[in-house]
């Protein structure tokens, strides 16, 4: 609770227990024996007690007020409160002699008021908590040891040291040093990441176990944890359509209750005297358009739509989503069909060897062959083969070397010949090889004029992927398509085991964005179509999409910046997650905006027939108010979803 929220829960307490005692003050107590009986002035004492009370608690009300007819934006919830309880106390005054009324509105607003800053304030501390990954410091090394220095000093380049507890502060490639990283407040996952010398390490993890020497790749305004509270800073920025309406709903609203109220003052009144000859009542009639005004208090509506998107960002980001406005929660409710590139999104984005075929060696020893073969490349084919080759490599083994472009090499190996390459070497060197049916690239060798069998390198898919997509379908995702540069073979082979509903292969980028425009023109009114990237390549598409969506832990950050929503563990299930998310707010926003205007119109109904007294005007306003702001807290809980 913050000081500011003390200090209000006082005034309230105090207001209280202050009406608590006035309700049992006797009749009699203040009578003024010299003024005429009948007379207002009769009422003058207790009306004085009870503005106690009143001022205690609603002196910012009328303060707000006030400045607001200074600056000529009249028609608020607090000139709305200060004109309908002034009014009371006049009425109590002049007619009913009861002043509880007054201070008692003033009292449930202020109530209402504190349960929605407490609510906001949860919300608020729930983002924070996600984001408290700003670095304090950075332990620079210099000519005098290691120096802290604001992180945004750091150049690029200079080499920093990060202890067991401390926050990576800038992203950077670990030079010395293993450790394990907690990467929650990152990725909303507890599982913690190893590190050691060679890999990339971004800003924003928690260093747990040992001492890291890192050479940072990045200034700190372009890292990692800066491009993250850049994003949750703004993301209130962009309102919704919801939010929208509401303020456009509110500004006409309120003065349109406003002349209701005066009207329903003056008007019955004037026809009872003027052409019905009756008495005209006035006191009853202004209670009447007090207890109208008070009820039509749009404050459940104007607090509570945007505290409900606020909560739903909050939620997300706890789930390890990173939501940019309001208005992209909207569309990803809105989201039916989910359009997908292929690698580094749905696949780890890396090859690996995943078969040995057709070979009389043991598989151990033809790897072995391929990786002394492939020694001298940096190919990625090469690299994963001699990641995927355990036995140490002695390079002393290796004799001439001649790569053949796009084909493959042809090297001397214990003073053996050693092709490595596809099926053009081969029949490039008349050797009869297997074709090899798996999706993936096929890796041919033969050893002195004779095929020795063949590697299948591919892009494993990532193990939530199928999932992702069971989760999609199961929160009424009509329908995935998935988009790749990759060759037919391979995207349907992958298409197939995912369960994708279309696929499109062999495409550019420019490709890409003709696909998506193809699938905006024939998809449903209504809906929405999100694209899911990582690459460079993927920043038009994901601009052009209705929604884009980037993987953040190992997307680039031109993906990341034309994205509308990061998710920061790259796991494509959290997509399925993120939409239900958004579901879950949106059906909060509607039940508050139903559950509003229909009590509040019913209210308004009987304060104007004279049915509803200052208690029901109360419950209509704070009531409402309350129970809308507690419902809207419930988009901040998500993780059963």
């Amino acid at each position: 609770m913050t000081g500011k929220q003390k200090k209000s829960l006082i005034r309230i307490l105090i207001a209280a227990a202050l009406m608590v005692a006035l309700c049992f003050l006797p009749e009699d107590l203040l009578h003024l024996s010299f003024v005429p009986e009948g007379s207002p002035l009769q009422q003058l004492p207790r009306m004085l007690l009870y503005l106690v009370p009143y001022l205690i608690v609603g002196y910012d009300i009328l303060l707000k007020a006030f400045h607001g007819i200074l600056s000529r934006q009249v028609f608020d919830e607090n000139f709305l409160m200060a004109f309908a309880t002034i009014g009371a106390l006049a009425i109590g005054l002049m007619k009913t002699g009861d002043f509880a009324e007054a201070p008692a509105v003033m009292l449930f607003y202020q109530i209402g008021e504190w349960f929605q800053s407490y609510a906001v304030g949860k919300s608020r501390r729930s983002i924070s908590s996600l984001m408290d990954i700003r670095p304090d410091f950075a332990r620079m090394e210099s000519e005098n040891g290691p120096e802290e220095t604001d992180p945004e000093e750091v150049p690029v380049g200079a080499v920093i040291l990060v202890r067991p507890g401390e926050k990576v502060p800038i992203d950077g490639i670990v030079l010395e040093g293993t450790s394990s990283l907690n990467t929650s407040a990152l990725t909303g996952e507890s599982v913690p990441r190893d590190v050691k010398p060679g890999e990339e390490i971004i800003s924003g993890c928690i260093n747990m176990t040992g001492l890291l020497r890192i050479r940072t790749t990045r200034e700190f305004g372009e890292s990692t944890v800066s491009k993250i509270l850049e994003l949750v800073e703004n993301a209130s920025s962009l309102k919704s359509r919801s939010e929208n309406f509401i303020s456009r709903f509110a500004r006409v609203y309120t003065p349109a209750v406003v002349i209701a109220a005066l009207a329903l003052a003056l008007l019955p009144p004037a026809v009872r005297s003027l052409f019905l000859g009756l008495a005209p009542e006035w006191g009853d009639w202004i209670y009447r358009a007090l207890t109208f005004l008070v009820i039509s208090c749009p404050c459940a509506l104007v607090i509570s739509i945007p505290l409900t998107f606020f909560a739903g960002i909050g939620g997300a980001g706890k789930a390890g989503i990173l939501v940019k406005g309001s208005v992209y929660l909207e569309e990803l409710a809105r989201t039916g069909m989910v359009v997908f590139d292929k690698t580094g999104t749905l696949t780890r984005g890396r090859f690996d060897v995943t078969a040995v075929h057709h070979s009389p060696l043991a598989e151990e020893e033809l790897l072995e062959y391929a990786a002394l073969a492939e020694s001298s490349s940096s190919h990625p084919i090469a690299v994963s083969i001699r990641k995927a080759c355990t036995r140490p490599l002695d390079l002393s083994r290796v004799g001439k070397v001649e790569e053949l472009g796009g084909n493959g090499v042809l090297v001397q190996i214990d003073g053996k010949d050693v092709a490595a390459g596809n099926g053009r070497l081969m029949d490039h060197l008349g050797i009869p090889y297997h074709e090899c049916h798996e999706a993936g690239t096929i890796v041919h060798m033969a050893m002195d004029g004779h095929y020795a069998g063949h590697i299948v390198i591919s892009d494993q898919e990532k193990p939530e992927s199928k999932e992702a997509m069971a989760a999609l379908k199961r929160a009424g995702i009509r329908q995935t398509v998935m988009l790749t540069g990759d060759r037919e073979a391979v995207a349907r082979s992958v298409a197939e085991r995912l369960e994708i509903d279309q696929v499109y292969s062999d495409l550019l980028p420019a490709d890409k964005v003709s696909r998506v425009e193809e699938l905006l023109q024939a998809k449903s009114p209504g809906e929405a179509l999100a694209f899911v990237g990582d690459g460079i390549n993927d920043a038009p598409v994901l601009t052009r999409a209705d929604l884009g969506i980037a993987m953040g832990a190992m997307g680039s950050d031109a993906a990341i910046e034309a994205a509308d929503v990061v998710l920061m563990d790259d796991n494509p299930l959290k997509i399925a997650k993120a939409i239900r998310i958004s579901r879950k707010c949106m059906r909060i926003v509607r039940q508050n905006i139903v559950f509003a205007l229909a009590v509040k119109g019913i209210c308004l109904v009987l304060g104007a027939l004279g049915v509803a007294n200052m208690g029901l005007a109360i419950f209509a306003d704070v009531g409402v108010m309350v129970l809308a702001v507690l419902n809207a807290i419930r988009a901040l809980f998500t993780e059963k979803l």
